[in-house]
């Protein structure tokens, strides 16, 4: 599989880019497949499917959560077998299995019937959220987070991890036909992560506590409405009302090594400035 291009679609997210700059580190030829990238690649344009993986043995692929997603996913595994693709990774995620039901596995399912050897990785919360994604890491730099997670806990998954689990699973053997349940090595509520970044940045963090509504509210003070909202409390309900409060031994199985801890990631996080006003 080395001499043949490793495909990572979704190569400037927070995985993405992490597992590209891996595979190359290994020595492996990458194939950075995005919008906007020197291969260019869109859901939404098939006819940009076939010319990204042509000549690859193996390709990284994100579930969205798209209404669109499973279709799309079924039609590019198709086309991905047809050019030689032999290995297919899929980015689910823990929350559709765990709370979501059934009919939230349609993607994984669509991947798991491509005629491509499947590999799917469910993974928690990133802790890289309160640092990479606006939705957290906006309110950490303003001083307050508002949340109705209440005292719900999430073992919060390190980005740097799942970027090793798939790197692990595009190029070893013995992961085919695997699902890979990623989670942090301990439980901590929202309050709690937000204290510890407050700790490590020196700063003054508040969290505060809100219902559904209030924070439905709040997200529109912020421009955020309809389906997008709904979803967000629909997850944050999920930790709030528990569902999350356990842990998960895929990185142990797949890297023979303990997840690392939060603390890790928020310490390495702040020394490098990215929470500083």
């Amino acid at each position: 599989m080395t001499a043949e291009p490793i495909v990572v679609v979704g190569a400037t997210g927070k995985v993405g880019r992490r597992i590209t700059t891996r595979l190359r580190e290994r020595g492996l030829d990458v194939r950075p497949a995005s919008r906007r990238g020197p291969t260019r690649f869109d859901w939404y344009d098939p006819a940009t499917w076939a010319p990204a993986v042509s000549g690859a043995s193996a390709a990284f692929l994100i579930d969205s959560q798209g209404a669109d997603a499973p279709a799309q996913l079924r039609a590019f595994g198709e086309v991905a077998s047809a050019h030689g693709v032999r290995r297919l990774v899929l980015l689910s995620s823990r929350d559709w299995a765990t709370s979501g039901g059934e009919e939230s596995l349609a993607s994984e399912r669509a991947v798991q019937e491509s005629g491509a050897g499947w590999t799917i990785l469910r993974p928690t919360w990133f802790g890289q959220n309160f640092s990479e994604d606006p939705l957290l890491s906006d309110p950490i730099m303003a001083g307050e987070v508002v949340l109705p997670t209440g005292d719900g806990v999430e073992p919060f998954i390190d980005a740097e991890d799942i970027a090793d689990v798939a790197v692990a699973t595009l190029v070893e053997p013995g992961h085919a036909e695997q699902i890979y349940e990623l989670s942090g090595p301990r439980l901590l509520s929202f309050g709690t992560a937000v204290a510890e970044i407050a700790r490590a940045s020196g700063r003054d963090i508040a969290y505060l506590p809100v219902s559904p509504d209030e924070y439905a509210a709040h997200l529109a003070g912020r421009g955020e409405e309809g389906e997008h909202v709904e979803l967000l409390n629909t997850l944050f309900g999920w930790i709030r009302d528990g569902h999350n409060a356990h842990l998960s031994d895929g990185v142990r199985r797949v890297l023979g090594r303990e997840p690392r801890d939060f603390t890790d990631y928020v310490r390495a996080t702040a020394a490098s400035g990215v929470w500083t006003p």
